[in-house]
């Protein structure tokens, strides 16, 4: 790994990490704070309403507790949808957009390996992952702590964010590897509309019936919430962290044999 080139691409994600993380925090607080008896009621009445479009977005149960309510309403839609956005957007940065730009020759001129560049490039993307869904969960436990103390179930809360980190390190990993293999709009569109399908077809399942069939085709469904809350789906969590590992052996074999025409 180039440290040098490591810390430069980790201060060039410092923008993107603060606009994610602003916007998580506006949404974790605001949750957290909603979980009280009147509020849930409201919530459930809005939920009778529009049963299926909320179901679509992962917000159905009523939740018992305060782990189970987060689990509603921010690991149903929000914590699986803004940190896949913001690895699509990384992802692209650290590889396809130099090689667009054709600054990918200054960085190949370097007295560093094809496998060392790459790795580097990874190891970008996997720390701020980390580091983004750290922050998150350091912000919920705090928070939670502040608005109802003693009401949270920590370890509950790790498992299930450990099962998150997973899921998000798939992802990225698979918008890495299209970043180091594709190029132009093709790539973009690849690597954009391939999570995004894939999202889509866990809201179709979540509405159940004949559609939940689609549950079979999307990694979202590897991701399951009560199961982790319960210090179970542990299997489910290491096939994403093993897709993970083999997305991302697979790109750093393919940018090292890729002709880059610079």
């Amino acid at each position: 790994m180039n440290k040098a080139l490591f810390w430069r691409e980790m201060r060039g994600s410092l923008g993107l990490l603060v606009i994610f993380g602003g916007v998580l925090t506006l949404y974790i607080v605001m949750i957290a704070g909603l979980y009280d008896k009147e509020t849930q009621q409201a919530l459930q009445q809005f939920y009778d309403m529009m049963p299926q479009l909320m179901a679509a977005v992962g917000m159905k149960g009523e939740g018992d507790t305060l782990l189970s309510f987060l689990s509603t309403y921010l690991y149903g839609m929000l914590l699986l949808a803004l940190p896949m956005v913001y690895a699509i957007l990384r992802a692209r940065g650290l590889v396809a957009r130099y090689v667009e730009k054709g600054s990918m020759y200054a960085l190949c001129a370097a007295p560093v390996s094809r496998l060392s560049l790459a790795g580097t490039q990874l190891a970008v993307l996997v720390s701020t992952q980390f580091g983004l869904l750290l922050y998150c969960t350091v912000l919920e436990i705090v928070s939670c702590q502040v608005l109802f103390p003693g009401d949270l179930d920590i370890k509950g809360l790790l498992c299930l964010n450990g099962g998150l980190l997973c899921l998000h390190l798939c992802l990225g990993a698979f918008c890495f590897l299209v970043s180091c293999l594709g190029e132009g709009s093709r790539c973009t569109a690849l690597m954009a509309g391939v999570p995004t399908l894939m999202l889509v077809m866990q809201m179709l399942a979540n509405l159940g019936g004949k559609l939940e069939k689609f549950q079979y085709v999307t990694l979202f469904s590897l991701f399951q919430p009560e199961k982790l809350m319960a210090g179970e789906g542990l299997f489910a969590a290491g096939m994403l962290l093993l897709l993970a590992v083999l997305f991302s052996a697979l790109a750093l074999w393919g940018f090292c044999r890729r002709d880059l025409y610079i």
